[in-house]
């Protein structure tokens, strides 16, 4: 027997809360920059309070030309556990834009050394299921065959299944290969962090997540799907020649198919999310008199466990200290 130890998706989960407090006040603006811009500066400055030694393995990166949160950048105070970090203070940002459903902030963590970095790669191919499948998919196999055997897993017919896509031109044929073969289709225009969550989540309603999405995406994704149980596959899928030549370049093997174990090498792992925009999986914030009101999911990969908080924030209070001004 083993002393219940300390919880760090409870620390992370504050930090996502500022992120999202923050990011909510420009819902339906028509500003994803200046949206995500307020929720990074609310994660730094959050980051700030946490006693850990974290390197950013994951974060706002060179595709988004960030001043904070940039990959390889120091957070916390430097005291506690060392931490690779994968953040990300607004995935969907077009929907925070635009007044979307499912534009969340996610945070994920494990030990140092043991974070997937995906250097100049931007995407990826994916496949992703929960913890009743994740012995039946196979990334080369055709689509009406692993429909066939996630349902199975499931104890479903192939009609019955849901199945999780972004809404690009890219899937058109994965599209048409999934109606095929007689399963569902929910498309989302973005968030595939989201759609992994929806996998993870049993209250999310989706069996499989398909297509090709963003590698840092991935990677924070696996966090969560490595606590529930669930499973990952990915390989590399640059969408330019640019990406390409730059992961020849890095010496990455493209034809290597990833897992979970391979994302995450850690036996244990963090992941935290809080709701911004809301939706069918993870409400957003909601602004009331005098305050707010947060929904966030905690995962630990270690006992498997799945917390949902909701968090009610008092600006009376909260303002006389915190650094971050919510109003």
């Amino acid at each position: 027997m083993q002393a219940p130890e300390k919880n760090l998706a409870f620390d992370l989960v504050r930090v996502t809360e500022s992120a999202a407090l923050s990011a909510a006040r420009w819902l339906g603006l028509g500003n994803k920059e200046g949206g995500d811009g307020a929720a990074v500066d609310a994660m730094r400055l959050s980051f700030n309070s946490l006693d850990i030694n974290g390197t950013v393995i994951i974060g706002e990166g060179e595709k988004d030309n960030a001043p904070m949160l940039y990959n390889g950048e120091k957070i916390g105070t430097g005291d506690g556990a060392s931490l690779d970090i994968a953040v990300d203070p607004v995935e969907g940002t077009n929907l925070l834009a635009t007044g979307r459903p499912n534009s969340i902030s996610v945070i994920g963590a494990c030990a140092a050394g043991t974070m997937y970095n995906p250097g100049p790669s931007y995407y990826m191919q994916k496949i992703a299921v929960g913890p009743e499948a994740r012995n039946v998919i196979d990334i080369d196999a055709p689509v009406k065959d692993n429909l066939r055997n996630v349902a199975k897993a499931r104890g479903k017919d192939i009609h019955d299944l849901v199945v999780f896509i972004l809404d690009k031109p890219r899937h058109q044929r994965l599209i048409q290969e999934i109606r095929e073969a007689g399963a569902r289709i929910q498309l989302h225009t973005d968030g595939d962090v989201a759609g992994a969550l929806m996998v993870a989540d049993p209250r999310g309603g989706i069996d499989i997540m398909m297509g090709t999405g963003g590698t840092p995406e991935g990677v924070i994704a696996a966090c969560a799907l490595k606590g529930v149980g669930g499973q990952l596959l990915g390989r590399l899928d640059p969408q330019s020649l640019v990406e390409k030549e730059a992961i020849e370049k890095a010496g990455v093997d493209m034809r290597e198919i990833l897992s979970i174990e391979s994302l995450i090498k850690a036996d244990d792992a963090f992941f935290a999310a809080t709701g911004i925009s809301g939706g069918s999986f993870l409400n957003g914030v909601e602004f009331v008199g005098g305050g707010a009101v947060t929904h966030s999911l905690v995962i630990r990969a270690k006992t498997g466990t799945i917390r949902y908080i909701e968090s009610h924030h008092n600006w009376n209070r909260l303002m006389k200290f915190s650094a971050v001004d919510y109003s």
